[in-house]
């Protein structure tokens, strides 16, 4: 079946409901019209961009330029990652860590996933990498700057209690157990919900694109699955690397709360 091609000026059609949307929240007030503007123009412009780059990309396929685009999506879901804090470490901490985490989980896991599971050849071919790596670190980003916001913000709030337990004998691992958890709870609950919604509630992105581009929907089937099950593995790790690291820098050599380290963004 022939992909039928998308003329720009129908997506300006469609570009033409945020616009009704942005005039409906300005006329009721509710503060969403310059950020929905704003998040319209930066997907139009980096969508196209990346499309360009894409199939140049595709065109040389040489290891060195995948790889170039690969650490610059990681340095941007790091800067995001820093973004969606509410309050977060001082200095490059906070930075380090969402992209450390990140790193080690989404790369890790693509990899496996490539050299594994699909098998391309070669491994790193970008009609599969950049597709794959762009979605776990689209997820794991999402997932460990929840993770980080709710342990940072709740062990602001909890500043007591956290001392409290110290005082009674606990490490810093103890006194943050039940902030911890609940900070794994917060980054994991979207895959989570995904998943549980797949198939019955939504149809997931990347099967819709493989059926409209003309796959059998077995194998696009197929394809999500892989994809949903290394995503949320990804997050998973990724938030657990990043609510480690993050717990340990909030507290000093001698084990004491250091909520100086934390900054209102």
């Amino acid at each position: 079946m022939e992909v039928i091609d998308l003329a720009w000026w129908k997506l300006a059609l469609a570009a033409l409901l945020i616009l009704a949307l942005a005039v409906t929240g300005h006329v009721s007030r509710l503060g969403i019209t310059r950020s929905l503007l704003i998040a319209t123009t930066r997907t139009i412009i980096q969508l196209a961009l990346i499309g360009l780059v894409l199939e140049a990309l595709f065109a040389s396929s040489a290891f060195y330029w995948i790889a170039l685009l690969a650490l610059i999506m990681l340095l941007v879901a790091g800067r995001e990652v820093v973004a969606r804090q509410s309050r977060r470490l001082r200095g490059r901490w906070a930075f380090g860590i969402g992209t450390g985490a990140m790193f080690v989980s989404s790369f890790t896991v693509t990899v496996l996933a490539l050299t594994v599971v699909i098998g391309p050849e070669p491994w790193y071919a970008p009609q599969y990498a950049i597709p794959l790596l762009g979605m776990m670190l689209g997820n794991t980003m999402t997932g460990v700057s929840l993770a980080l916001d709710r342990l940072n913000e709740s062990v602001w709030r909890q500043q007591a209690v956290v001392e409290n337990r110290l005082m009674l004998g606990q490490t810093w691992r103890q006194a943050l157990e039940d902030i911890r958890r609940e900070a794994m709870r917060s980054g994991m609950m979207p895959s989570i919900n995904a998943m549980a919604a797949a198939g019955i509630v939504s149809l997931p992105g990347m099967m819709t694109g493989q059926i409209l581009a003309g796959s059998p929907p077995a194998v696009a089937v197929k394809y999500q699955i892989l994809v949903m099950l290394i995503i949320t593995a990804g997050t998973g790790f990724g938030a657990l690397i990043a609510v480690s690291w993050g717990g340990r820098r909030l507290f000093d050599e001698r084990q004491r709360l250091r909520l100086d380290r934390l900054v209102k963004t």
